[in-house]
């Protein structure tokens, strides 16, 4: 076993459902870790290809933030376009708190989540690369959500395109591609990250959680503050920060649906991960272990004697 670790440096090759080749490489989610796959991957793909598409988990407050902040300054790369993708029925979530109308029309509760949406290209926008929204369109979005999401889009001067991959795989993707191409040809190196590394940890945390996720303030418990002690005792000041946070609200609270204000974000924590070279502040409740649902989707997956595999998404 010790013997067959070494591989695991090597990302895996694998391809899609079109045989289109994907190099996965690590998959740590956006709300308790950094929430991208590792430079070996990214920069394997770029010497490879003369375009590449990976991922930052969760939302644009999470993952982009980390990317931009932590994996493209560590790499040395420069993102030319950021795709924001964007659901109706999320927006839906956010305006109203509930799943009930995720797969009925509801564009009161839409125009009342839309906001979120605004804040994330507002947070983007930070960031210098350019942005297109992806609207990930399901058989249940209606014509008259899609073009609420459309209409806000031509509001704030992004382009969009209908991502329809849901329905018709690749081919539901192609406008989409050739839109982030056009957008991602006309930048050079024009990503930067939010904050510089000579600022305190306690500077960087305020940084984020003021211009990203709209906090009126940081608080720290009485622990956390101890810890903030140890970091600055042991050097470890000038490192990026790594913020463990819910994924359901820009705030600490995963209840506070669109986008709260005059909130305080609560740092009760913090845990060096000196190798990573990123400290972790955590906030709130969040619990760090990822779990699966009740039925995760693989007690699905199946094979038969003829090799044709059923159950997958």
């Amino acid at each position: 076993m010790a013997a067959l670790l070494k591989y695991a440096i090597k990302p895996n090759l694998v391809q899609t459902l079109e045989n289109n080749p994907v190099l996965v490489h690590g998959g740590p989610f956006a709300n308790i870790a950094h929430g991208a796959n590792s430079l070996i991957a990214t920069k394997t793909a770029m010497s490879l290809s003369d375009y590449v598409v990976t991922e930052a988990g969760f939302g644009a407050d999470l993952g982009a933030e980390k990317f931009f902040d932590i994996k493209a300054r560590y790499g040395n790369i420069s993102p030319s376009a950021v795709v924001l993708v964007v659901t109706a029925r999320a927006l839906k979530y956010h305006g109203s708190g509930t799943t009930d109308n995720m797969k009925t029309s509801d564009t009161e509760a839409l125009k009342k989540g839309i906001p979120n949406m605004v804040k994330h290209i507002e947070n983007l926008r930070k960031f210098g690369a350019p942005i297109v929204v992806a609207i990930n369109k399901f058989a249940f979005d209606s014509p008259e959500e899609i073009e609420i999401i459309k209409n806000e889009c031509d509001t704030l001067g992004v382009p969009y395109e209908e991502a329809d991959g849901w329905a018709n795989g690749g081919e539901g993707m192609v406008n989409l591609a050739h839109k982030v191409k056009a957008v991602a040809d006309k930048c050079d190196a024009c990503a930067k990250p939010l904050y510089d590394l000579s600022l305190t940890i306690k500077e960087k945390i305020e940084k984020v959680a003021t211009e990203i996720y709209g906090a009126a303030n940081v608080e720290y418990s009485v622990k956390a503050k101890r810890e903030l002690e140890t970091i600055k005792t042991l050097g470890l000041d000038n490192l990026p920060i790594c913020i463990a946070k819910t994924q359901k609200s820009f705030s600490d609270n995963a209840r506070a649906y669109g986008v709260p204000k005059d909130f305080t974000l609560t740092i009760r924590e913090f845990e060096i991960a000196s190798g990573a070279g990123f400290i972790v502040p955590i906030a709130g409740n969040i619990l760090r272990m990822p779990g699966l649902a009740k039925n995760p989707s693989a007690i699905n997956i199946d094979i038969d004697d003829d090799g044709k595999i059923t159950g997958l998404m």
